[in-house]
C-alpha cells in the first residue's frame, strides 16, 4: 500500500492514524523464500512534528513459516514488530543516500507500507528457530526426521581418541 504523504507534510501539527492490510505473500531474502502463513494490520501513526519532520509510529505481527533448524519441519513463527522512524520530509532520495539514511521505503512523498513492514519484520527475524525444545533433528545418513523414531542406521563406530570423554558423557546420562 502507498499512502502519499503530502497533505500531512504541508500541516504542522497534523496527527493522522491509519489501519492497513498487508500485501506481503512471502518475505524473501538471503536466507531463503517464507511464505506468510497470517498478518495482522500495521497500525500506523504519522504526525508532522514540525519543519517538515514526520514522526513515524506503528505495530502489528506477521507469522512466517520457518523451517525448524534441526529437523526441517515449517514452524509457524510470530513475528511482533514496532516501528519508530522519523522522516525529514526536506531531504531528497539523493541526499538520503549520501547521508546513509537508505530508506527504499519513502520514494518523494509516497510511503510503501508493505517495504517498511518487510524491513521491520527483518530487523526482528529470530536467531534460531526450533519446533520444540527437544527437537532431535534428522539423521546425518538418510536424512530421516528423528522425532518420529529411529531411523535403523547403524550407529558409527566411536572414535578411540575420544573414549575417555564418551566415559564421562554416558556417566551424566545415568544420573
Amino acid at each position: 500500500m502507498q499512502i502519499h504523504l503530502s497533505d500531512i507534510t504541508d500541516s504542522e501539527g497534523k496527527i493522522i492514524q491509519f489501519s492497513s492490510e498487508v500485501e506481503l505473500d512471502k518475505i524473501s531474502f538471503q536466507m531463503g523464500e517464507f511464505p506468510i502463513l497470517d498478518r495482522s494490520p500495521v497500525e500506523l501513526r504519522i504526525a508532522n512534528t514540525g519543519n517538515k519532520v514526520l514522526e513515524l509510529t506503528g505495530k502489528g505481527s506477521l507469522t512466517v513459516g520457518i523451517p525448524c533448524d534441526r529437523c526441517l519441519e515449517q514452524v509457524s513463527v510470530t513475528i511482533p514488530y514496532d516501528i519508530d522512524r522519523k522522516l525529514d520530509m526536506k531531504q531528497t532520495d539523493k541526499e538520503r543516500v549520501e547521508n546513509l539514511d537508505e530508506n527504499d521505503y519513502l520514494t518523494g512523498m509516497d510511503l510503501d507500507v508493505d517495504r517498511l513492514v518487510y524491513l521491520e519484520v527483518l530487523m526482528s527475524w529470530p536467531l534460531k528457530v526450533l519446533c520444540k525444545e527437544d527437537c532431535k533433528g534428522i539423521c546425518n545418513r538418510c536424512g530421516k526426521n528423528l522425532n518420529e523414531g529411529p531411523c535403523g542406521c547403524a550407529e558409527e563406530p566411536k572414535d578411540p581418541r575420544m573414549a575417555a570423554i564418551s566415559d564421562i558423557f554416558s556417566k551424566f546420562k545415568e544420573v
